[in-house]
């Protein structure tokens, strides 16, 4: 198995199970989906990926319904989607993704965060390339080869497919998620859910008493309304 079958298992026994951050999270997609390519998911790709992933989470139709209506009323602010870039104690780098509002703000907080932890925000590019930014589909495991499905995805960009409790993933990079959206749609098979993350080339271990360092940080980031995803080098 390759490093997107590594980093998804350790995602998996990560802390972002909170229904609320989840559903946060899913509708300022719904809204940058909606202000991006407006309202109709059959001709709105990035809003269907969305509402597909709003049903991953068990958010509620009647939910997805109004958030989709209040993101088409034009006097609705737009979030912008912002990334971050730094380091946390003993040489951990670390991505933030934020969608807001209210940049000020966002910038304020995510620098205090850094601060109070003995961290430190660094400038754009200092440590994006240390990470390869990916797309991956999850769809239903049953009456599909994964070692065939994954020689047929090639073509349109996958380099990993692999079988976990939930079903078969695909990873492919971030430029590749049109195409393979597309085809899984085409060949009528059934996308669970869609994402993007961001997985580190390389990983350092720490120690137990380093990694509560490193841990500190990132559940103040997390814990950020603002925040969207967090990602870092250190081992899990």
């Amino acid at each position: 198995m390759g490093r997107a079958f590594e980093f998804r298992k350790a995602r998996k026994m990560k802390r972002w199970s909170a229904m609320s951050k989840a559903f946060t999270r899913i509708g300022k997609d719904i809204v940058m989906a909606v202000k991006e390519g407006g309202p109709d998911p059959d001709s709105n790709s990035r809003l269907r990926a969305v509402i597909q992933n709003s049903k991953a989470v068990n958010m509620p139709k009647d939910n997805v319904e109004r958030a989709i209506k209040r993101a088409s009323d034009k006097s609705l602010g737009d979030y912008k989607e912002v990334l971050f870039e730094g380091y946390a104690p003993h040489g951990i780098a670390i991505l933030v993704e934020t969608a807001t509002d209210n940049n000020t703000r966002t910038v304020a907080n995510v620098r205090s965060y850094f601060s109070k932890c003995n961290g430190s925000l660094g400038t754009s590019g200092s440590v994006e390339f240390m990470f390869d930014h990916t797309c991956n589909f999850r769809i239903p495991a049953e009456g599909i080869d994964p070692e065939e499905l994954e020689l047929e995805m090639i073509d349109f960009g996958a380099e990993e497919v692999f079988v976990d409790d939930d079903g078969i993933l695909i990873y492919a990079p971030f430029e590749s998620f049109g195409n393979i959206q597309k085809e899984l749609e085409n060949r009528e098979l059934e996308i669970l859910s869609s994402g993007f993350e961001r997985i580190p080339q390389i990983t350092k271990k720490l120690s137990g008493e380093e990694a509560a360092d490193v841990e500190k940080l990132l559940e103040k980031i997390e814990e950020d309304d603002d925040v969207q995803n967090v990602y870092h080098t250190m081992q899990e």
